[in-house]
């Protein structure tokens, strides 16, 4: 017997493992760093849309409700096919189609930004006509000419280039949808089947914490982008009039998903070389547990050999399956509610903060990129870091998220009550008649060009401001003079007068990256929960109706939700050519107690749900006996699930 153990001790075939181990490709924790970068690229074009959904909007004159269903349109195509994804499961190779994933997102990502080049330059309404004797936009009257330049520019906005933009737009997002399909439900199970039990947690919250820094490039580097005028490689510097400051500033929107592209063409290469199973990492003891089930894992793999058809028919029942682990539902339905929070908050907040204390684009989305997103990633972190550290059980960390969801309607709450109400526009806010001083001028419905008056009174144009002269000082700084609606000296400067509210942005930032570090400590727990709460046979299928409903009820509906909400508040909106384009001036209260307010309602939802599981968990300790230690403290699975599960698939 010694002589034996000797032998099998001296094998030099015991030596291959550990040299197989050296190479990356073979390693889990390459598997995460690889990962890590891809889903950092893939969310960076979400995170950028998401920052540049606002000057896409007023581009193409969108309304708030048609660029929220643009940047929603992703999950279209998405939801359609993540039915597939449970479907296929283990049965593929899942690095290769990770890595076609992230190259049909590239190509995706280059079809977002074709619109800027097919289409013609940005025309803003600064003004009456474009030539002539009103090409300055003050207080004349109308002209044959300028009637000619407005029709010209009409025939230029309906041309076939133009009005195929927002579908092109719409096809770019649905493709990009249909390109995340595989990348994060193959890499979070790939993950979880080769990482020990104890390392799992951590890789995960490590995952989920560089994916959400993905959104946070996306936001800084719209930061960037929009900063440079929306047709800098069209026009010379000198024809270019409009400061980022202006209301009518449009940024280089198109310029991030260049870049994007490039990163996510690079970022796939790895996964080519990924073999379709890697070694199992060695957790010590905690594994020994696991190599009973992952033995009769083996054993089943027969019965998982089944065909597309019989999957689609047994899809309805293993669905239902479930959706009736309570447990599963309610922290799915509490993910669904802070998904939509998220959506709303991604998509809209920056253009809250721009309208609300009178920033600029570029700033906004900074706010959003550099204070907000970090602090949500480092509380996710230590959120993954705790439960890892207290060994928390299904129990415990259905504890720590309700805790940590109350704390988060707690901070949020005070976000309602900072803001300013909207500023005195002439004939706008509040609502009144035609002035009577201006309407001699003949000022056109579209014109757009915003006048501070040295009143306070902001004007729509200087035009409807009745200014009949302008004024030039020797710093080159233009002023509006001889302005019959304007009290007092009777002069405007150009710009808007703001809604004055900019000494609040400093507590209202602050208290709003302190409610997204709170919020997301739930982020790693709930997802533990989730993959801890199912048979190991259909961990897939989980995470894959847990994203298809993420998408259905959350990411889908939610920004057209919040766009809609937006629009009812809006109180004039822009018209060229005689349609209907975006919103120009937002009642401000209106606009901060909807938008918040229904960002406080998903909170709500998503505190009960989480107090829901913690009562639905213990009157289940009570019905049960103690489990023996060692069994993997926050694993509800049974074998007879996984039976009754074989059994369905048989079946």
């Amino acid at each position: 017997m010694g002589a034996k153990d000797l032998n099998v001790t001296s094998d030099p075939e015991g030596s291959r493992p550990p040299a197989r181990r050296r190479s990356p490709f073979n390693s889990v924790k390459f598997f995460v760093f690889c990962h890590s970068l891809l889903q950092l690229a893939q969310l960076l074009v979400s995170g950028y849309m998401k920052s540049s959904i606002s000057t896409i909007e007023r581009r193409y004159g969108l309304s708030s409700q048609k660029s929220g269903l643009l940047a929603a349109f992703n999950e279209v195509g998405n939801t359609v096919l993540i039915v597939f994804v449970s479907f296929l499961g283990s049965r593929v190779h899942r690095p290769r189609f990770i890595g076609g994933g992230a190259l049909l997102a590239g190509l995706a990502s280059l079809l977002i930004a074709l619109p800027h080049f097919v289409g013609g330059a940005y025309d803003y309404t600064d003004r009456i006509s474009s030539s002539g004797e009103n090409s300055s936009g003050l207080c004349q009257s109308e002209s044959p000419l300028a009637i000619s330049s407005s029709n010209q520019s009409c025939s230029r906005q309906e041309s076939p280039a133009q009005l195929g933009v927002y579908p092109l737009l719409l096809m770019g997002q649905l493709l990009l949808g249909i390109a995340a399909v595989p990348i994060q439900p193959f890499g979070i199970s790939f993950i979880d089947d080769h990482a020990s039990r104890k390392n799992s947690p951590l890789y995960l919250g490590i995952l989920l914490a560089v994916t959400s820094i993905g959104p946070a490039v996306g936001f800084i580097t719209g930061s960037l982008m929009l900063r440079f005028y929306v047709d800098f490689d069209k026009l010379p510097e000198a024809q270019i009039k409009l400061t980022h400051k202006d209301l009518r500033w449009v940024g280089a929107w198109w310029l991030g998903f260049l870049v994007a592209a490039c990163l996510l063409f690079l970022t796939a290469l790895p996964y080519l070389f990924f073999p379709r199973s890697i070694s199992k990492e060695d957790g010590g003891d905690d594994d020994v547990v696991e190599s009973r089930p992952d033995s009769k894992q083996q054993q089943t793999n027969p019965v998982q050999e089944i065909s597309l058809l019989q999957f689609l028919k047994s899809f309805p029942r293993i669905a239902l399956r479930t959706l009736r682990s309570p447990i599963y539902l309610l922290v799915v339905l509490a993910q669904v509610n802070m998904a939509a929070l998220l959506a709303g908050l991604a998509t809209f907040m920056a253009k809250f903060i721009e309208r609300q204390f009178s920033q600029t684009v570029s700033f906004s989305t900074m706010m959003i990129g550099g204070v907000c997103i970090p602090l949500a990633v480092l509380g996710t972190v230590l959120g993954g870091v705790l439960m890892r550290r207290l060994n928390l059980s299904v129990s415990g960390a259905s504890k720590l998220c309700t805790a940590a969801i109350l704390l988060c309607m707690l901070s949020s709450t005070p976000l309602l009550f900072i803001g300013c109400p909207t500023q005195k526009i002439a004939g706008v806010f509040p609502p009144s008649a035609v002035l009577p001083c201006s309407s001699g001028c003949r000022c056109p419905q579209e014109a757009f060009n915003p006048v501070c008056g040295s009143d306070g009174v902001e004007f729509r144009s200087p035009c409807h401001a009745g200014c009949i002269t302008i004024a030039t000082d020797p710093h080159n700084a233009t002023n509006y003079t001889e302005c019959r609606c304007v009290a007092g000296l009777g002069s405007a400067a150009p710009g808007t007068c703001g809604s004055g509210c900019s000494r609040l942005l400093l507590p209202f930032v602050a208290l709003l990256g302190v409610t997204s570090f709170i919020a997301s400590f739930s982020q790693t727990p709930s997802y533990m929960m989730i993959l801890r709460t199912v048979p190991t046979e259909d961990k897939s299928f989980a995470v894959g109706v847990q994203y298809m409903m993420f998408r259905v009820l959350a990411f889908m509906p939610g920004p057209v939700l919040y766009g809609s909400v937006i629009d009812t508040t809006c109180i004039l909106w822009g018209e060229k050519c005689g349609k209907r384009t975006s919103c120009q001036y937002y009642n401000l209260d209106h606009f901060r107690q909807r938008f918040l307010g229904l960002q406080a309602a998903f909170v709500c939802g998503g505190l009960l749900c989480f107090l829901l599981t913690v009562v639905v968990l213990r009157r289940r300790a009570r019905r049960q006996e103690p489990q023996p230690a060692g069994t993997g403290g926050y694993e509800l699975v049974s074998a007879l699930s996984k039976e009754k599960a074989a059994e369905d698939l048989k079946t």
